[in-house]
């Protein structure tokens, strides 16, 4: 099941149709046995890999966690009936009833265990059984767990990860952060991105560390002025009416009500002050928006929210890193058709928290062997290394960049994305041929192309695979 969804995504009706042997759309079901399988059987599996997910991902664990590690821990939501609640809609997906879902993973971001949580749940009530799960289950010690600040509260801070002796690494809230002397101001050194600051009596055994970044302030500067612009322009064309000979707007209310639905249509009406009167529009940007967009210049938004860890067991490398290095994720390059939930018929029990650990599996059997045959950076840490600073935007290595703009691999072969691949590797078929005159039959296998062979062999497995 999750190689089928691995290799094309669909509900549990059309992989079990695409498994048996009078629907088969592919040989994985003669391969593995499953020729004569249906829908029922799916469920069944599924049944029976739930009470297995704690054995999977204490393997996981092993393989991938050791002590004095970073833990990245987040979560999100989905519409999935059988378990759902009213709840906040992450995936955009509203009217629907929502589940919630953390997901563990390393500094790499390969995920270690999911859990699923009624939609209801807020995000801190989630981390809890995320400590008791590295602590007792995973028996890990010397861990940072890294999170939002949305999830790594202080009521979380003083009774999960300080009794638990964890480490963490979030982010202060705004108020919190606005309230530091000189929040507003300019780094003490510009040439520096970071500098610590400590806060004794409110974050005691903490430490606290500001971040500066250019390159966001830079963007966001540009945003913002291209957003008052196109208001201002709005702004115009009501002044414009007003000033017109023919029948020009006239009254207060009038113009008023046109700046109106105008004025926050890009959300940015607080940086106005207008003026209307009966027979006219007069408007100005206040003072903090008509300064230059500059390195240094209102620091309000270019300022990272401050990061904070505990002051013990401190590591080098992990103030500027986890955000960064979610960004390693592989990710899918194709979505499943699955439904979001099952048809009502196939609710029972617990099996609903079986999907998105399915999901999680499915996500690992992705082959990341294969990226020097596909569009990924196969060298993401040639492209970390040309970075100019830690808070700089990710960037592809020369060889990815390259194999994009010519659209083939390093051998000269056509590059593919995961998706192109699978279809290239599909048009392998075996055929089975019943020759005349009583001769036995036998099976055909087409010879791959050198782009299929290269993908086999970086798999390790050959295209005769399940085949004689």
């Amino acid at each position: 099941m999750i190689t089928a969804a691995v290799i094309d995504g669909s509900s549990k009706l059309a992989t079990a149709r695409g498994l048996r042997a009078e629907t088969a759309a592919s040989s994985l079901g003669e391969v593995l046995g499953l020729g004569s399988c249906d829908e029922d059987d799916l469920y069944a599996a599924m049944d029976r890999l739930l009470p297995r997910q704690e054995a999977i991902e204490d393997a996981l664990a092993a393989r991938n966690l050791s002590g004095g590690t970073l833990v990245l821990y987040d979560v999100s939501s989905a519409a999935f009936e059988p378990l759902g609640e009213i709840g906040h809609a992450r995936d955009g997906v509203r009217g629907r009833l929502q589940i919630v879902y953390g997901v563990l993973t390393t500094a790499e971001g390969i995920p270690v265990a999911v859990q699923v949580f009624k939609g209801s749940t807020g995000d801190p009530a989630t981390l809890a059984d995320q400590v008791n799960k590295l602590k007792q289950r995973f028996g890990l010690t010397h861990v940072a767990l890294v999170g939002d600040r949305g999830m790594i509260t202080k009521a979380r801070i003083k009774d999960d990860l300080k009794p638990a002796e964890l480490d963490w690494v979030t982010a202060l809230r705004g108020p919190a952060r606005l309230s530091w002397p000189g929040a507003r101001s300019s780094p003490p050194c510009p040439a520096r991105l970071t500098w610590p600051r400590s806060h004794p009596r409110t974050t005691p055994g903490e430490r606290l560390v500001a971040c500066y970044n250019p390159f966001l302030a830079a963007e966001r500067a540009r945003k913002r002025g291209e957003l008052l612009d196109a208001t201002e322009a709005e702004l115009e064309k009501i002044a414009a009416a007003a000033r017109r000979p023919r029948r020009p707007m006239r009254g207060k209310d009038k113009i008023a009500l046109a700046v109106g639905k105008v004025i926050n249509k890009k959300k940015v009406a607080k940086h106005f002050i207008t003026d209307i009167a009966d027979d006219g529009l007069a408007w100005r940007r206040r003072a903090e928006d008509r300064r230059t967009s500059g390195p240094g210049r209102d620091l309000r938004d270019p300022h990272q929210p401050p990061r904070r860890r505990a002051r013990h067991r401190r590591r080098g490398g992990v103030l500027q890193g986890p955000g960064k290095r979610r960004a390693g994720l592989p990710r899918p390059e194709h979505r499943p058709a699955d439904p979001p939930h099952p048809p009502p018929a196939r609710r029972p029990g617990p099996r609903p928290r079986a999907h998105p650990h399915a999901r999680l599996l499915r996500h690992l059997a992705h082959a990341q062997k294969l990226a020097s045959v596909l569009f990924k950076d196969d060298d993401p840490a040639a492209g970390r290394a040309t970075r100019p600073s830690p808070v700089a935007p990710a960037r592809r290595s020369a060889a990815a960049l390259a194999k994009i703009a010519t659209k083939v691999t390093a051998d000269g072969a056509p590059a593919h994305s995961f998706a192109t691949l699978l279809a290239d590797l599909a048009t392998i078929a075996a055929n089975h041929v019943q020759p005349t005159a009583g001769l036995p039959a036998f099976t055909l296998i087409t010879t791959p192309t050198p782009v299929q062979r290269r993908a086999f062999e970086l798999l390790g497995v050959s295209h005769r695979l399940g085949y004689a």
